[in-house]
């Protein structure tokens, strides 16, 4: 089956992507094979590891001690990453400058980005709420300012990786929202700096039980209090809403290479058992049920591949592709979740067992339908960007404003 896009590889990525697939399949496997689990966690020396392949800094420019590549690159070293652990290719999207290279001031950039190549400087953003999932525009932890620190109080919710985090980008409203449709005016980004394995003064940390994405926890976060200096606004006052969207097309493309990643993994896994699996006489891989289950399975992998490779390379290109993201980030997941359940089906009774890693491609497969916005989002992206925005959505906008309004009352 073929990797390649028509136009899009050249041989450095070539060398690029198998680089990072050799680097999966002796490093990142084999220790994904053995860890995976509620207490497991990414070891320090595969992190190092990391560092040493460049992976903490592929995006970040050479300047700072960067790779210096682009989307594409990013995308199809976490695709290989995620063929062993998705986990893996998620604590590389903790650096990778992250906040700092768009909203910093160059002197912090000089500070900062060596430390996140070198992975001394990892990140966890906070951006989700107990009582807001898809809707960040209706957030209500708040952020006030005291002299010359900001004060934050409240909750989050979905915070991975924010005891080990090195930083925390947390995202509150320092303002009210002037109006239904510009409901996201009002909230800004502070970057508050920690110690690793510990939470920051006035904040507690409390572990979310989840059936996968392991190797790493996530958490819900009390803020009580939380002092921030006034220089660590990261961006415009009250415009970080704007500053957080500027960075959805990576991140989804992101997803979608992780989703495709998953899916791959499965399939060869299933490839290579049902060969050597026999029943009644004959390995399975004889069946035609069997045939036609993989060959869909490759068909629907290397369709969203191709379509990964075109959204990457309009990134790359500085063309808005907010549609095509949410696209590529849609049809991924959603295959990655059919392939890895197809792939536990040629398996069968082994397949649901932990003894194979097909289950934790599986677990991990249905996250990528719900992060970074989940598939419902997207296709309201889509039919948006298509159609045109919705009455329903006019009159659920101002349902939120109404809500903001009175949530702000009580506040004051």
């Amino acid at each position: 089956m073929s990797q390649d896009g028509l136009g899009y590889m050249t041989e450095e990525r070539r060398m690029i992507r198998d680089a990072a697939r050799e680097f999966t399949m002796k490093e990142v496997l084999p220790v994904a094979n053995a860890l995976d689990g509620p207490d497991g966690e990414i070891p320090m020396a595969l992190r190092e590891k990391l560092t040493e392949m460049g992976y903490f800094g592929i995006t970040i420019p050479e300047a700072y001690g960067g790779l210096g590549l682009g989307i594409f690159e990013y995308c199809l070293i976490c695709e290989q990453l995620s063929r062993g652990w998705m986990s893996v290719a998620s604590i590389v999207a903790r650096a990778q400058g992250g906040w700092i290279q768009k909203s910093m001031p160059e002197e912090m950039r000089k500070a900062y980005l060596p430390r996140v190549v070198r992975g001394e400087f990892l990140g966890a953003s906070a951006l989700s709420e107990p009582d807001t999932g898809s809707d960040l525009a209706s957030i209500s932890c708040r952020a006030v300012l005291d002299g010359d620190e900001w004060v934050l109080t409240g909750n989050k919710y979905w915070c991975t990786f924010a005891d080990g985090a090195d930083y925390l980008t947390v995202f509150a409203r320092t303002s009210a929202p002037p109006s239904p449709e510009k409901r996201w005016q009002g909230i800004s980004c502070f970057l508050i700096e920690k110690e690793r394995g510990k939470f920051p003064a006035g904040m507690i940390g409390k572990p979310i039980p989840k059936i996968g994405y392991f190797g790493w926890k996530t958490f819900e976060l009390a803020l009580d209090g939380v002092r921030v200096p006034k220089r660590n606004l990261m961006g415009e006052e009250g415009k970080a809403f704007l500053l957080m969207s500027k960075g959805l097309e990576g991140a989804r493309a992101h997803t979608a290479a992780r989703a495709i990643g998953l899916a791959q993994g499965a399939l060869e896994d299933a490839i290579a058992y049902a060969t050597e699996r026999k029943q009644f006489g004959m390995p399975i891989a004889e069946y035609q049920a069997i045939r036609f289950k993989i060959a869909t399975m490759a068909t629907e992998i290397e369709a969203a591949r191709q379509l990964l490779y075109y959204v990457c390379n309009e990134i790359d290109s500085g063309r808005r592709c907010d549609k095509e993201a949410s696209m590529v980030k849609y049809f991924a997941s959603e295959m990655a979740e059919r392939v890895t359940s197809t792939a536990l089906q040629i398996f069968g009774g082994a397949g649901y067992t932990t003894l194979f890693p097909i289950e934790r491609y599986w677990r991990d497969a249905r996250l990528t339908k719900i992060f970074e916005g989940t598939s419902e989002i997207q296709q309201r992206v889509i039919a948006t960007s298509l159609l045109g925005r919705s009455e329903v959505e006019a009159m659920i906008a101002e349902r939120a404003f109404a809500g903001q309004a009175g949530k702000q009352r009580e506040a004051a």
